[in-house]
């Protein structure tokens, strides 16, 4: 038996991550909790990307995993900025309460 992990392993791997922070995000009330689930799917691409790059032998998904991460590092910090100054203004992180940011 091969215990060498394969692109299959990483790929089903990167699913279930990426479908735990879908319903993270989808069954959360919680601002930072939803957050957290959505840098858990950033993360989950991230995967995808290393597996295929490492299974085709390029480094080009590896660049952009590095790219990833700064788009979610950026993502991150307008995020908490955003949850801090709505945290101010109604002393709750529950989504349902804010309707500053429905049209």
């Amino acid at each position: 038996m091969n215990a060498e992990p394969t692109v299959q392993h990483a790929l089903l791997l990167s699913v279930g991550l990426f479908a735990l922070g879908a319903l993270g995000v989808f069954l959360r009330r919680n601002i930072i909790t939803i957050l957290m689930c959505i840098e858990l799917m950033l993360n989950a691409a991230n995967l995808a990307f290393v597996a295929f790059s490492n299974h085709l032998g390029t480094r080009e998904g590896q660049i952009l995993v590095f790219f990833v991460m700064t788009v979610a590092a950026a993502e991150a910090a307008v995020g908490l900025a955003i949850v801090i100054a709505l945290h101010r203004g109604k002393d709750t992180l529950d989504v349902d309460a804010f309707s500053v940011l429905k049209w």
